[in-house]
């Protein structure tokens, strides 16, 4: 049958799994920082990325929190991680070369200790604001493809949580 092609002439879809990396990171409250897709407005998710060749997962997630949020390292303590790999696959008319099938995740869980200022969206490339919300309503409002992934998050870390329901405050547009 071939290669099949995507369109935009992308080249042949892949057939492999992106090693990557995901961060949950909490406020004093218990609420975890929620980012908004510049390209999908309404679609919210943690900061995630891939996982460089040369680079620890613990490293690259650092590295990513940076370029997606503009927290430095500093500005985070290490809780606890996810004692299994995650993985999401991609619909097929979303996989390309770069992202293949989907991603299989290291995570880790941060405690922010910065303050909200620091939160810049970094490079400003993939999302187009940021709020504190529940683990609760992040997972609601995450893309159906990846709803497992964060449903194991909060059953996982659940006792890091806010449990009660809250009021969403305003996105922090940039």
């Amino acid at each position: 049958m071939g290669d099949k092609k995507l369109s935009g002439g992308k080249g042949p879809r892949s057939q492999k799994f992106r090693a990557g990396v995901g961060a949950i990171i909490l406020s004093t409250s218990g609420k975890v920082l929620s980012l908004e897709r510049k390209d999908i407005p309404g679609a919210w998710q943690l900061p995630q990325g891939g996982l460089d060749e040369d680079e620890s997962p613990l490293e690259a997630v650092k590295r990513e929190v940076y370029e997606e949020t503009g927290i430095e390292a500093q500005g985070l303590e290490l809780l606890s991680s996810e004692s299994r790999l995650l993985a999401y696959e991609l619909p097929a008319e979303a996989r390309t070369r770069k992202t293949g099938r989907g991603q299989v995740q290291y995570w880790f869980l941060f405690q922010f200790t910065g303050q909200d200022n620091a939160i810049t969206l970094g490079d400003q490339k993939e999302f187009r604001a940021w709020q504190w919300m529940s683990m609760d309503d992040l997972t609601a409002r995450i893309v159906s493809f990846k709803q497992p992934v964060y449903q194991e998050l909060l059953k996982d870390f659940r006792p890091y949580f806010e449990i009660k329901p809250c009021r969403l405050d305003p996105p922090n547009e940039f």
